[in-house]
């Protein structure tokens, strides 16, 4: 099994059954890779997205521009809705949402700044802002579409 199943094998399993796996605290194989995404995930996507992931006023509403602010990653936003796949790629290449009237990125691509690895570890620790039915449902959606 590859790391990155192995890691969110681990990430599934704790989010259910909680600290109770590792006597009341959750354990550093855990912790560490979540701790290293919530890190890059602040130098990098909070100032757009928010440090808790609370996204921009007015996200779904097209600004002056007609474009769409930043999402939320928060159970209030969409995010989980995607699959790792997905979610891997639209941080990697930048996102044009078809909505926007602009052509720009709005989006952008951090494939040349961020390693493969660093964008799955922002991906892992934007599901510890989610639902645990959100976390299913994606989980769902990234059976037959996982991390590349």
């Amino acid at each position: 099994m590859r790391s990155a199943q192995r890691f969110m094998v681990v990430l599934i399993v704790t989010s259910f059954t909680g600290p109770a796996l590792a006597g009341g605290e959750p354990t550093k194989d855990v912790t560490e890779p979540l701790e290293a995404g919530k890190r890059i995930y602040r130098q990098y996507c909070a100032s757009c997205h928010g440090i808790e992931g609370d996204g921009q006023p007015n996200w779904e509403r097209q600004n002056a521009l007609g474009e769409l602010p930043a999402p939320p990653h928060n159970p209030e936003g969409h995010t989980w809705k995607h699959s790792d796949a997905m979610l891997y790629r639209i941080i990697a290449e930048g996102w044009h949402d078809p909505w926007n009237k602009t052509e720009r990125l709005t989006m952008p691509a951090f494939g040349d700044v961020l390693s493969p690895q660093q964008i799955q570890l922002v991906v892992n620790y934007l599901k510890t802002l989610w639902t645990p039915e959100q976390r299913r449902h994606q989980q769902e959606e990234s059976q037959d579409a996982p991390f590349p």
